[in-house]
């Protein structure tokens, strides 16, 4: 029997460090989708994607979706969660009059939280938050025109909520 030394982790480049915060991001819309849909709490939602879908395999001889930055994603729930209210407000004066955000699609919905979250947290350049979301977007609805929606929305919210960054 050897005994070998525990591999040293490796130091993850840039790129990887961003694919795995754009992953976060589109994990954060998924549960945000989630607890609203199945009236589940943010701790047990955010367990189940945490457990059993960062970097699960699909099925045989798929690629496993991607690893998220699981601190950014939980950062994204806690603060969706938190800020809820002020949030979906500054969604709603950044919607036409006639489409509150209880009347818009709950993926859109929960996009909205999600990067009213990252927002509210100036960790993260606003444009930066804008670009990403409006990535997720496409993600969601590669033919349709909710990512120029989504890009309009974000830009009125963070231009409301971070006014310094503009």
């Amino acid at each position: 029997m050897t005994d070998t030394a525990p591999e040293t982790p490796k130091k993850l480049t840039s790129d990887e460090k961003r694919r795995m915060k754009s992953a976060a991001r589109l994990y954060a819309v998924q549960a945000l989708f989630q607890m609203e849909a199945a009236g589940q709490g943010v701790d047990r939602v955010a367990r189940e994607f945490e457990s059993y879908r960062f970097g699960l395999a699909l099925e045989e001889g798929e690629e496993a979706l991607a690893e998220g930055d699981m601190n950014l994603f939980r950062r994204l729930l806690d603060d969706a969660v938190m800020w809820q209210a002020k949030i979906d407000q500054a969604t709603d004066r950044a919607l036409v009059a006639k489409w509150p955000i209880d009347r818009i699609d709950p993926v859109l919905r929960a996009l909205f939280r999600a990067a009213g979250a990252e927002l509210v947290n100036p960790a993260t350049p606003a444009r930066v938050v804008i670009n990403e979301f409006v990535e997720v977007a496409r993600a969601f609805f590669p033919d349709g025109k909710e990512p120029k929606f989504v890009n309009a929305v974000l830009d009125h919210m963070a231009r409301e909520i971070r006014p310094e960054a503009f």
